[in-house]
C-alpha cells in the first residue's frame, strides 16, 4: 500500500476514535509534511484521499477540517429533504396553483383527446404544440422560431441532449465553477469532461472562457444563476457572445429560471446561431409536471433530435398536449405571474430576516448565496441547522473541479410556506450570530 494512503488510514482511525474531532482544523500541508518527514507532494495526497473519503473538508484561505457530518450524496439535492423546514429545494406551488391546473386538464379525460393524447411522439412533438410554446416561452423582445423547438421529458434531460449533441465523449465543456450539480453527473454518464470557468460579481467571465480554450462548448445560466442567484448585465452577456464567436463555440443556456425576469432575453437573441436555450416547466408550473423545451439553432435540430431520441429523452404526448393546453388557455402564465410576485416577496423576506449579511441575490430570484461570516463554516454551519430542523446546501455541492469550495451556503426559498421561510431565517441568522457549537481549539 502507498504510503500516503498508510498515513491516511491513521488519521482517519484518529476520526473515528473521536481523538480528532468534527470541526478540528489539520495542520497545514507543510507542517504536517515536516512532522511527518514526508514530501510535501505526500502530504497533499494524504489530504487529498482523506476528502475523497469525505472526512475532511477544504476551504479558501482557511485550511483543511474535520467533517461535522457524513458528507450527502450528491442525488440529495434531486429528493425532497427529510428536515422540517426545507431551503434545500425549490418547490414553487402556491396553494391555490392545483386547482386552475386541474380545471385545465378536464379537456384531455374526453375519449378522443385522451386517444390523440396517448399516442407516441418524436422529439419535434406537433405543430400546435411549437406554436403554442414559441408563443410563450418569449421573453423581451426574443421570440423562438416553432420550428426550431424541441421537447424533451424534463429540462435535466433537455441539458443532457444538448450536451450529449454538442459535446463529443472525452471532448471539454466549459461550465461556471458553481453550476447546477445534475450537470456535473451528466458530464459524467457522457464521458465529458467539465472544466470549471472563473467568475466574478457579474457572472462568468470572458476571459476565463478564453484562458481554457480548447472548449466545445459552455453551459451557464446568464439569468438568476443557481446557485448565486445573480443576473448577468448586458454588457457581460455582449462580451461573452463575442468572445464565442471569437472561439466559435456553441453556448447551452439553463433559463429554467428565466420566466422570473421576462424583461431579459437570453443570449439566443444576440447570437442565435451558436445558442441552444433550455427551458421547463418544473419551476414554471410545478415539480411534477416536467416537460423540457429545447430553441435550437439553425442546422442543429437534427443532432439535437437524434441526442433525444437516442437518449429516450423525448416527451410523452400526454404532457406535451396537457402543457399544450395551459399555455394556450392562460394558466400557465397566470401561475407564472403569481410565482414572480411570490418570488419577490420571498427575497424582501430575506432582506428583512438576514440584513446586515452578505447576502447575493436577484430580487425576482427564488434562491440567494449567503457568503457565511466568521468563525462559521459551510460544513459546520450545514450540520447546526439541519439540527434545528433546517435544510441548506453547502457551497461544496456547486463547485466543479477539485479546488476548495466557498464558505458559503444556498438558500432555497420558494418550499415553506412565507411564515415558515421567516421563521426559520430568523433561526439562521441567530445562529450565524453565535459561535459554532462543535468548533475545536484549532492547531
Amino acid at each position: 500500500m502507498d504510503d500516503y494512503r498508510v498515513l491516511a488510514d491513521g488519521l482517519a482511525a484518529d476520526i473515528a476514535a473521536g481523538r480528532l474531532r468534527p470541526g478540528d482544523r489539520l495542520p497545514p500541508l507543510r507542517r504536517f509534511a515536516r512532522d511527518r518527514r514526508i514530501a510535501s507532494s505526500t502530504a497533499a495526497r494524504v489530504y487529498r484521499e482523506l476528502g475523497r473519503r469525505g472526512l475532511t473538508v477544504g476551504e479558501v484561505g482557511r485550511g483543511t477540517y474535520v467533517r461535522t457530518a457524513a458528507p450527502r450524496a450528491e442525488a440529495a439535492l434531486a429528493e425532497p429533504a427529510e428536515a422540517r423546514i426545507d431551503l434545500e429545494l425549490n418547490f414553487p406551488v402556491l396553494p391555490e396553483h392545483p386547482a386552475l391546473l386541474a380545471k385545465s386538464l378536464e379537456r384531455l379525460v374526453r375519449p378522443d383527446a385522451l386517444g390523440a393524447a396517448l399516442r407516441s411522439m418524436g422529439p419535434a412533438g406537433t405543430a400546435a404544440a411549437r406554436q403554442v410554446a414559441a408563443a410563450h416561452l418569449v421573453r423581451a423582445d426574443w421570440a423562438p422560431d416553432p420550428g426550431q423547438l424541441l421537447f424533451a421529458g424534463n429540462g435535466r434531460q433537455a441539458v443532457a441532449a444538448a450536451i450529449a449533441a454538442l459535446v463529443p465523449a472525452g471532448e471539454r465543456l466549459g461550465v461556471e465553477a458553481l453550476t447546477y450539480p445534475v450537470v456535473k453527473g451528466i458530464a459524467a454518464r457522457l464521458g465529458v469532461t467539465l472544466v470549471p470557468l472563473a467568475m466574478d460579481e457579474y457572472g462568468l467571465t470572458p476571459a476565463a472562457v478564453r484562458a481554457a480554450a480548447p472548449l466545445r462548448a459552455v453551459y451557464l445560466q446568464p439569468a438568476l444563476h443557481n446557485p448565486l442567484g445573480i443576473t448577468m448585465p448586458d454588457r457581460r452577456r455582449d462580451e461573452l457572445v463575442l468572445t464565442a464567436r471569437e472561439l466559435d463555440l456553441r453556448i447551452v443556456e439553463d433559463a429554467i429560471y428565466g420566466f422570473l425576469r421576462p424583461d431579459l432575453p437570453p443570449l439566443a437573441a444576440l447570437a442565435p446561431e451558436r445558442t441552444v436555450v433550455i427551458d421547463s416547466l418544473s419551476k414554471r408550473l410545478a415539480p411534477g409536471l416536467s416537460l423540457g423545451f429545447l430553441t435550437v439553432p439553425d442546422g442543429l435540430t437534427r443532432e439535437l433530435a437524434a441526442a433525444l431520441r437516442s437518449g429516450t429523452w423525448t416527451a410523452s404526448r400526454f404532457a406535451l398536449e396537457a402543457a399544450t393546453g395551459w399555455m394556450a388557455d392562460g394558466t400557465a402564465a397566470a401561475l407564472e405571474e403569481a410565482k414572480r410576485t411570490d418570488a419577490a416577496e420571498r427575497q424582501r423576506i430575506v432582506a428583512d430576516r438576514l440584513g446586515g449579511f452578505r447576502i447575493r441575490a436577484d430580487p425576482q430570484a427564488y434562491h440567494c448565496w449567503w457568503d457565511l461570516p466568521e468563525p462559521w463554516r459551510a460544513d459546520t454551519f450545514v450540520a447546526a441547522a439541519a439540527r434545528r430542523g433546517i435544510a441548506v446546501t453547502p457551497a461544496g455541492a456547486f463547485a466543479v473541479g477539485t479546488g476548495h469550495a466557498p464558505n458559503a451556503v444556498r438558500l432555497a426559498l420558494a418550499s415553506p410556506p412565507l411564515d415558515a421561510l421567516a421563521e426559520a431565517l430568523d433561526v439562521l441568522a441567530g445562529l450565524a450570530r453565535g459561535v459554532p457549537e462543535d468548533s475545536g481549539p484549532g492547531e
